[in-house]
């Protein structure tokens, strides 16, 4: 059968749902035992689409993810809508029509469960630590998270609300650093876009970003005495429609094959 492509659909555009979420703390459980893998065994056993609301830091990731699950699943169509993870848990408050929901943090997905929005238990799927994101060739010398502090550097970072920014906060914390960003942005992929684009000298992001930005970036490693340890869980939605395709769905990023496609995207094990 003709294989389908990938459908990626902007968090703006679906039903004109403009989320948007207030800050959480760190709150928030996640299963982390691997379910059993399906659909990896070349047999089609899902048709039609699957809905998959997944944060803007794994854009790259699960683009390849939904390809290849559509590969072994030739008559089903995995439709993808990337955004930060607060605005997509706000898209689902309102009914936004989603199969599963893959969050950058535990707090963003409590909000679900806490709303007995969540079909299945989170589990956890990946982890990921952050990074500082400046211009090829590092023309401000940025050499750690203190020099962030230096007013005299255009620094931009994710809003509080997405978790991006609560990374950043902590971080800042962590560091003993004040610093003021001149810009707060709606998710991880707008403050590469501004420092790529040399509109910023510098942002906190996650590391898969600054790999993901290629030849356009370069990442200043975080110290792991003050950095943090972003998790990512996963979960099947009450409203979904294909609640078979979703599970199968989160068996396949929890299988080998799913494990393989996000490391080789700098994704850590869970």
């Amino acid at each position: 059968m003709r294989h389908r492509p990938l459908l990626l659909v902007s968090a703006v555009v679906i039903l004109g749902f403009l989320g948007a979420s207030c800050g959480s703390d760190d709150s928030g459980s996640a299963d982390t035992t691997p379910a059993t893998a399906a659909g990896t065994s070349g047999t089609p056993t899902v048709e039609g689409d699957v809905t998959v609301f997944a944060a803007a830091s794994l854009t790259a990731a699960f683009t390849d993810v939904g390809d290849a699950f559509m590969a072994a699943n030739p008559d089903s169509n995995v439709v993808l809508n990337f955004a930060g993870s607060s605005d997509l848990v706000a898209q689902i408050a309102e009914g936004a029509p989603a199969d599963v929901f893959a969050s950058a943090d535990l707090s963003n997905m409590t909000k679900v469960t806490d709303a007995d929005q969540n079909a299945s238990e989170p589990v956890v799927f990946a982890t990921n630590v952050a990074e500082i994101i400046v211009e090829a060739g590092n023309p401000e010398g940025v050499t750690g998270v203190e020099d962030l502090s230096n007013p005299d550097l255009i620094v931009v970072q994710c809003a509080p609300e997405v978790p991006c920014g609560k990374y950043a906060a902590q971080i800042y914390e962590n560091a003993g650093v004040t610093v003021t960003p001149k810009s707060l942005e709606d998710n991880v992929k707008a403050v590469v876009t501004k420092v790529t684009l040399g509109e910023a000298d510098a942002g906190v992001v996650y590391a898969t970003d600054v790999t993901a930005a290629g030849a356009d970036a370069e990442g200043v490693e975080i110290p792991a005495d003050v950095n943090v340890v972003a998790e990512y869980p996963i979960a099947s939605l009450a409203e979904g429609p294909d609640a078979e395709s979703a599970q199968a769905f989160i068996d396949f990023v929890l299988s080998e094959q799913g494990q393989e496609i996000l490391a080789s995207y700098g994704f850590l094990a869970p």
